[in-house]
């Protein structure tokens, strides 16, 4: 196990994540294990930033000389127009999870897509033509979308959500905003889902549910929900394996966590912020050896 050491100095560059709550978060761990392993002079920190608080975060981003910043939720999609320069993919997904301050310019990107693309690449034969169960409608779902739409040539979406009206309304984004019609919504009532469920070769939870602590958390318990042949994707990183997975993969199903996709999309911020590149294998077993399996 890599241990961390407190190693910095007046010339130490900092990079930090912003959310609220931001207790949960492996983000400071993975990058203070780059930087270790990279021999490099940095150190990554976890600020706790409500909401009404964001622009003036970002103010002291610049001041302070922050190097910059990761954003997770609730933030991601806050933090958008507070910015004077966003990537394509950020601006389309309309939410930002990484912050690059260029000599007091704050530029804005989306790395959750390399993240999601990283992680179902060996499957897009598969998912040509394929439909697509994406439960969740924030910020997480947003990404997914855009990387199905953009990068696997699915046939269909149908996006899942506690609230109709959210999915909805995301449904109706994209499809303007992508022009990507065969998209539609649906409330997350499991029983009433099954065959939506069935009928689809990928099935990603985007949401938070089964995450620690609350590990008995899933989208579905239904066993049925799941078969053979599919693929289920749940972002949750910790536990590596959920609840969801663990019921498609008793059913046959190939599952992919999310721990690939935190990694991938953090390599990708990391890439921005330093120029390099990270050791990723070495990063993806130091962290497997702190989270819940």
């Amino acid at each position: 196990m890599i241990q961390t050491q407190n190693k910095f100095n007046q010339n130490t560059k900092i990079i930090g994540v912003l959310g609220h709550p931001i207790k949960h978060s492996y983000s400071p761990l993975m990058h203070n294990i780059s930087f270790e392993l990279a021999g490099l002079n940095y150190i990554y920190l976890p600020f706790d930033v409500p909401p009404a608080a964001l622009k003036d975060a970002l103010k002291g981003m610049i001041a302070l000389g922050i190097k910059g910043f990761n954003v997770t939720v609730p933030l991601k999609e806050k933090v958008l127009p507070l910015l004077k320069d966003v990537s394509e993919e950020a601006s389309i997904i309309g939410a930002v999870n990484t912050i690059v301050n260029d000599e007091g310019t704050l530029r804005g990107y989306n790395t959750d897509v390399h993240g999601i693309v990283e992680s179902l690449t060996p499957y897009k034969d598969e998912l040509s033509g394929a439909k697509v169960t994406v439960i969740g409608a924030g910020g997480a779902a947003r990404g997914v979308i855009y990387a199905l739409i953009r990068n696997f040539k699915v046939a269909e979406i149908t996006i899942v959500n506690r609230t109709e009206q959210t999915a909805e309304s995301l449904k109706e984004y994209f499809s303007a905003k992508m022009v990507f019609h065969e998209i539609k919504s649906l409330p997350l009532v499991p029983p009433d889902l099954i065959e939506t469920f069935r009928d689809s070769k990928l099935i990603v939870n985007t949401t938070t549910m089964g995450m620690y602590p609350d590990v008995d958390d899933s989208a579905t318990t239904i066993k049925e929900s799941f078969m053979k042949g599919q693929i289920v994707f749940d972002v949750v990183y910790n536990p590596v394996k959920t609840k969801m997975l663990k019921l498609a993969e008793s059913q046959g199903a190939t599952v992919v966590t999310g721990l690939k996709m935190f990694i991938e999309q953090g390599a990708k911020s990391y890439e921005l912020w330093t120029g390099e590149k990270m050791q990723i294998e070495k990063v993806y077993k130091a962290l497997e050896s702190y989270l819940i399996s």
